[in-house]
């Protein structure tokens, strides 16, 4: 939608077009008439100068073989000559050719002959035209019928006629340059002439006339298409100002203008009589790690894709905006609230599938956290709602992300958290949550799949109490570790990676000052021992490894692989599977790999990987650990 203050400046710009389309326009009438003119000039020129090209080659035919250079000088003739040349001159004088009269003038002006005897020896002065003539040029021009000596007892019977003077010069090979002796006049009907030229005019005024009517139009249809093209674009640039330049989303002023009018249309509509308006501020999970490791191109490209699965889930009544570097706002009117909720939990399972790769990086999946809030419940203006989401939105960050959180809705964990406060060590499984929402589905799936391969191995029940509390809290050392680190959507450095091996360490330290859990701080420590003697930190192997950490190595290896982390998306659990297989024997205890491998092959209620429920068979193995 237009601004008040872009109307003025779109009124002035269409006054300009209009003025600058009347202008052209003119400009175009007054040339297309110039043109007409022009054409009407060169046409008539034409005509004459073809008229006179004629008569010229007629006079030279006749001079040629009628007159003397003698008959020329003034008294140069008898009588009897005098006849002979004007009977020649009137066999010149043909209506039906249009010659109307033809005269020899002398060099002073004297009338030497002409076919209308009377007229021969007057001197009616050297005019213009004639004195043109005694120079060497032609002249023609149309003039009426009874105009100068052509008048009365001798008017020509023409309205209009050619009146031509053509010179007639010496033909004598000595002179390089001969000089007029006479000069021809001719009178011709100009009748054709006219007609001839104004048919031509006629026809030049059509077409230029009809050339400007389509110019005009086409100018007028260009107009028009700038007019609207520049309202267009008006509009465009108004519109940008309230758009993200990356996706296309209104930006942060625009979305948070959007919440407050809606908010104050539903006051003005009498409150919350209407419903409740939802808002969710969205984020992208380790944007910034993401773009620090491969770049903004990188983060870009995951905006992108966050943002068109928004639009996808999203009523088209819902508002979105792109709130921050990484974050989105919706806002959902009270028509649709309901389906705030639900549309994120749709977005999360769209991401499941979602995954990016840079270069030579694995399969990167991409995962987000959301803060929800309602209005009146958790205010009535737009900056106590946005405050109330963020804040919702840090809580569901807390824990590693990948989480949403309604404001004022704890979860179910830290209910439990909080009606169990002197359990330690449910506090630890919390404190673990809190890092790191990864760490904590890691771990739940360590400790199924370790009570699992106990279950398969035939170990005592005893155990599986210390082995289950072992496989929550294998990984609590974590918590300790930078999340720069911890969540690095790239492969780690050699100084990174030595870090985080120093987890065990701090989870051993962690928990050694509780009772009674020796067995529990062996399997936290020594889980990344090796079966070869390549393991850490104290490079244990074989049986020197104690028994929990060996059960855990292959429960925590197969987790890792088959859950999708910052730097990659998961393995299938075909994949998984073999490269268990491979690692038994050197990294891994053979005897908890068999167990394992063969359980999820066989056993009814194999676990899977994320939940608790048994695994569908969807692939036959290709080869049994020995």
């Amino acid at each position: 939608m237009m601004s008040v203050g872009s109307m003025p400046r779109l009124r002035g710009r269409s006054k300009l077009l209009l003025l600058v389309f009347a202008a052209s326009l003119s400009l175009v009438v007054v040339t297309c008439l110039a043109l007409a003119t022009l054409v009407s000039i060169h046409v008539t020129d034409a005509a004459l100068q073809s008229s006179v090209d004629a008569d010229a080659s007629l006079v030279r035919a006749f001079v040629a073989k009628e007159l003397k250079p003698s008959d020329l000088v003034l008294g140069g003739v008898d009588g009897a000559r005098r006849v002979e040349i004007e009977t020649r001159l009137r066999d010149l004088v043909d209506p039906e050719t249009g010659t109307l009269r033809v005269k020899v003038f002398g060099p002073d002006g004297t009338v030497l002959f002409s076919d209308v005897p009377e007229i021969a020896g007057k001197n009616f002065g050297l005019e213009d035209d004639l004195r043109q003539a005694f120079g060497g040029t032609p002249f023609a021009d149309v003039t009426t019928g009874r105009s100068g000596e052509e008048r009365d007892e001798n008017a020509l019977g023409a309205p209009m006629v050619l009146e031509e003077y053509l010179p007639i010069k010496e033909d004598l090979p000595t002179k390089t340059d001969p000089s007029v002796i006479a000069v021809f006049e001719v009178y011709r009907d100009a009748a054709k002439l006219l007609a001839t030229v104004g048919v031509a005019r006629r026809d030049a005024v059509m077409v230029t006339v009809t050339a400007s009517v389509i110019l005009a139009v086409l100018l007028y249809l260009i107009f028009r298409a700038a007019q609207r093209r520049l309202t267009r674009q008006t509009r465009e640039l108004v519109e940008a100002t309230r758009r993200d330049a990356l996706t296309g989303l209104l930006n942060h002023g625009a979305v948070v203008a959007d919440l407050a009018a809606q908010l104050e249309s539903g006051r003005e509509a009498g409150g919350s009589g209407l419903g409740s308006v939802g808002v969710a501020l969205v984020d992208i999970d380790n944007f910034r790690l993401l773009n620090d490791t491969h770049g903004h191109g990188a983060g870009d490209a995951g905006l992108l894709e966050v943002a068109r699965l928004l639009r996808a889930e999203l009523s088209q009544d819902t508002t979105l905006g792109r709130y921050g570097p990484d974050e989105f706002l919706l806002i959902a009117p009270p028509q649709c609230s309901a389906d705030l909720e639900p549309a994120i939990e749709r977005l999360r399972g769209r991401l499941i599938d979602l995954s990016l790769q840079f270069g030579s990086s694995e399969r990167l999946p991409v995962t987000v956290s959301a803060g929800l809030c309602f209005s009146p419940v958790h205010g009535d203006a737009a900056t106590e709602l946005l405050s109330v989401a963020t804040v919702a939105l840090g809580e569901a960050k807390a824990s590693g992300g990948d989480g949403v959180r309604i404001a004022d809705a704890p979860s179910d964990e830290m209910g439990r958290a909080e009606r169990s406060t002197f359990d330690v060590l449910s506090g630890l499984v919390i404190a673990v949550d809190t890092k790191d929402r990864y760490t904590k589905r890691h771990s739940e799936d360590v400790a199924r799949y370790a009570l699992f391969i106990a279950e398969r191995a035939g170990l005592d029940q005893d155990l599986w109490r210390t082995l289950r509390i072992a496989g929550l809290l294998h990984d609590v050392g974590k918590i300790g570790i930078p999340d720069q680190i911890l969540r690095k959507p790239a492969a780690l450095s050699a100084e990174e990676y030595a870090i985080v091996k120093q987890h065990v360490a701090l989870g051993d330290a962690i928990v050694r000052d509780l009772p009674n859990l020796d067995l529990v701080r062996g399997g936290i420590r020594h889980h990344h021992e090796r079966w070869d003697g390549q393991g850490y930190l104290d490079g244990l192997s074989g049986e020197d490894i104690p028994l929990i950490a060996r059960i855990l190595s292959v429960a925590d290896a197969f987790s890792a692989m088959t859950t999708s982390r910052p730097y990659r998306k998961a393995l299938s659990v075909k994949e998984a599977l073999h490269r268990l297989e491979d690692a038994a024997g050197s990294q891994l205890d053979e005897r908890f790999v068999v167990a394992f491998v063969q359980g999820i092959e066989t056993a009814p209620n194999a676990p899977l990987p994320g939940d608790g429920r048994p695994i569908t068979r969807i692939w036959t193995p290709e080869a049994s650990v020995a």
